[in-house]
């Protein structure tokens, strides 16, 4: 290991959020919020754009991701696009800019929710076997 990926490793973020084009953050730097339009470079380089419309004028904001000046970054929902670069958000406004979110695979839970109560017990499922 040479000296440059020695010094990246001390300064990388232990736990980084796995964030593609589309995706809804919250970057706790200040007070930024809107949508990823690109993600490029990787490990200590990596940076992400984020794009908002703020009184009817869009802003956007490049943040490397392992940097000191940000807390921590919030991924509030996963959209569903297509292409690795969302430049065209910046030609819509309103409903046409809205992105759809990303539905989980089939069976799978989504991260951080434990599974829900049914309400059906240990006693309620033995009847059930009993009676077939």
């Amino acid at each position: 290991m040479n000296v440059i990926q020695q010094l990246e490793k001390e300064q990388q973020k232990e736990k980084v959020p796995a964030l593609r084009a589309g995706d809804t953050v919250k970057v706790h730097a200040k007070v930024v919020e809107g949508t990823v339009i690109r993600v490029t470079g990787g490990g200590l380089r990596q940076n992400f754009t984020v794009r908002r419309v703020t009184h009817g004028v869009g802003v956007e904001r490049t943040f490397l991701i392992h940097s000191p000046r940000i807390d921590r970054i919030d991924v509030l929902r996963h959209g569903d696009v297509r292409q690795a670069r969302l430049y065209y958000l910046r030609g819509k406004v309103g409903k046409g800019a809205r992105i759809r979110e990303r539905r989980s695979a089939l069976g799978a839970e989504p991260e951080g929710e434990e599974a829900e109560d049914t309400g059906a017990t240990e006693t309620d499922e033995s009847e059930k076997e009993a009676e077939s």
